[in-house]
């Protein structure tokens, strides 16, 4: 009985003293109709209308936590708050199981969810810390020089020449620290024309950005940098900011929540891209670690948060991870989010490349979704010396550049057409697997689809139903459209099925056509609209 009354005493010690990470979600938010009814308030006239270009109305995530509950519970006894995030209505707190577990008898709280799962199975019984390695990722007519490789691997060249190089975009970088930015040459730049914004330090809580930790520094030379014959980033011209969201000095699941409140904040500043080098699967206490039955797309608190990023317009292109070789191989948190673009990587010659971390996703998603370099990537470093380092935390930025140059050239499209373009472009389109995804991106063939589908659909428009098929399409139009005809071609540009005179929701039988990838172009008096088809 002593023995059993003794371990309780523990178990008692251990809650009253023992630091917690949670997350305290509230109720509602009484206030969110001024905020509503004043949307500059929230949000910059740029993010406003990147919205509007969208269609993508204000909801109550868009309105600030109410200011009351922040105040109450940062004056609970023994609670510290260390992140906030309006989108989840919600803040991240460190305290003890008591203080924390007490905050729910406020009647404006919903819910305490511990990042320590086993207190939320109520296990109070706790696991021993074991260290973390902390890895960011890394194994350590523009004159391209030796970066030419990771960027005509993706015909961006093509869009370079084109003059689209970012101009009018602004991305998000997401990382550890940017050292020497501010003082080495490949940088430069983008001082001289003005093309770093600004951005936020929240592990230091400062505005200090050109500190801490140089990760960074090499994922923005990817987009950015510039050092003629050396180095040319994807997006050299595009605008920045920098948030540093990750704490090399610990692997703690606040890092998850600093990632959502950079990226609620990119929302506000109207960023078009967030490019992210970080992942998340194990932390220094094994208690908070997430398992690969957690990697369904919307459970992980980031994973929540880079999906409503999307939801409000922006592309959110993430590392796919480091650990396509060690035993728990799968993405991690955000890349495995249902609208992240998880980025994996390939070696100079398009082959995988064995770190790279691989998919399904535990509900059977296809991740990676696509590829780029990511071995022996050309970058900069905090010195500006042009130098090679390996890692999905530079396939991220050089695919995430691409994509900023390639919206700018067709502006008008809505991140989820921006992404399926590209996704649809990509080499494995039509047969993805767990280590290439949809594979390797041509942005040329992204950029011609695209503009074909944006000048023949602007007054008009066809749908092909379902794509990829099984040997059957149904096309679907406005009735008013008068002699519509399809054609589709084989990869040789030879057209292997042609009809002419269709009906409206008319089925079309393509058993006679082989599995693969075609294309097609339906035409009517007055309106031409191009695409990809895939027959299973």
């Amino acid at each position: 009985m002593k023995k059993i009354i003794n371990l309780l005493f523990l178990f008692a010690t251990l809650l009253s003293f023992s630091q917690e990470d949670a997350w305290v979600y509230f109720n509602d938010k009484p206030n969110a109709q001024t905020f509503l009814d004043n949307p500059l308030y929230m949000l910059t006239q740029r993010a406003l209308d990147r919205r509007a270009t969208q269609g993508i109305a204000l909801n109550i995530n868009d309105a600030p936590i109410d200011q009351t509950y922040s105040n109450q519970i940062a004056a609970a006894i023994g609670i510290t708050v260390k992140a906030k995030s309006k989108w989840l209505n919600c803040l991240h707190v460190r305290g003890s199981v008591i203080d924390i577990t007490a905050l729910t008898s406020l009647p404006f709280v919903n819910r305490v969810q511990f990042a320590n799962t086993t207190l939320n199975a109520k296990n109070l019984i706790p696991k021993p810390i074991k260290p973390v390695n902390k890895q960011l990722n890394v194994q350590a007519n523009f004159a391209y020089g030796n970066s030419a490789n990771q960027i005509e691997m993706l015909n961006g060249h093509l869009l370079h020449q084109a003059n689209y190089t970012g101009t009018g975009k602004i991305i998000a970088v997401l990382d550890s620290g940017f050292l020497g930015v501010n003082s080495a040459q490949p940088f430069q730049r983008l001082f001289t024309n003005n093309l770093i914004l600004g951005g936020y330090n929240y592990v230091s809580q400062t505005t200090d950005l050109y500190v801490l930790h140089n990760h960074g520094t090499m994922t923005l030379s990817c987009m950015g940098g510039f050092t003629d014959g050396q180095l040319v980033g994807t997006a050299p011209d595009a605008h920045y900011y920098l948030f540093i969201t990750e704490d090399v000095t610990s692997e703690n699941p606040v890092e998850e929540s600093y990632w959502v409140e950079a990226a609620e904040e990119a929302d506000r500043l109207g960023v078009d891209v967030i490019s992210t080098s970080l992942g998340y699967f194990g932390y220094d206490n094994p208690n908070y670690s997430h398992t690969y039955q957690e990697m369904t797309g919307n459970s992980a608190f980031a994973s929540q948060g880079a999906n409503i990023a999307f939801s409000k317009g922006m592309i959110v292109v993430a590392s796919a991870g480091n650990s396509g070789s060690t035993a728990n191989p799968h993405i991690g948190v955000p890349a495995e989010a249902t609208n992240v673009l998880a980025v994996g990587a390939v070696k100079y010659d398009e082959v995988y490349a064995a770190f790279s971390s691989i998919g399904p996703s535990y509900d059977n998603r296809i991740k990676p979704d696509v590829m780029a370099k990511g071995q022996a990537a050309v970058v900069s470093n905090s010195n500006g010396d042009i130098v090679t380092a390996s890692g999905t935390s530079f396939s991220c930025p050089i695919m995430a550049g691409m994509i900023t140059s390639f919206w700018q050239a067709v502006p008008n499209l809505t991140n989820q057409q921006v992404v399926d373009f590209v996704k649809q472009s990509s080499d494995k389109f039509s047969n993805p697997d767990a280590q290439y995804g949809y594979g390797i991106p041509d942005f040329q063939l992204a950029l011609s689809s695209a503009l074909l589908a944006v000048n023949g659909n602007e007054k008009e428009s066809f749908y092909i139903v379902p794509n990829p098929n099984q040997g059957q399409i149904i096309v679907h139009f406005q009735d008013n459209l008068q002699e519509v005809k399809i054609s589709i071609y084989n990869n040789l540009g030879q057209i292997v099925l042609q009809k002419s005179e269709i009906l409206n929701n008319q089925i079309l039988d393509l058993n006679t056509l082989n599995a693969g990838v075609y294309f097609y172009k339906i035409a009517s008096a007055n309106t031409i609209q191009a695409g990809k088809i895939i027959k299973k």
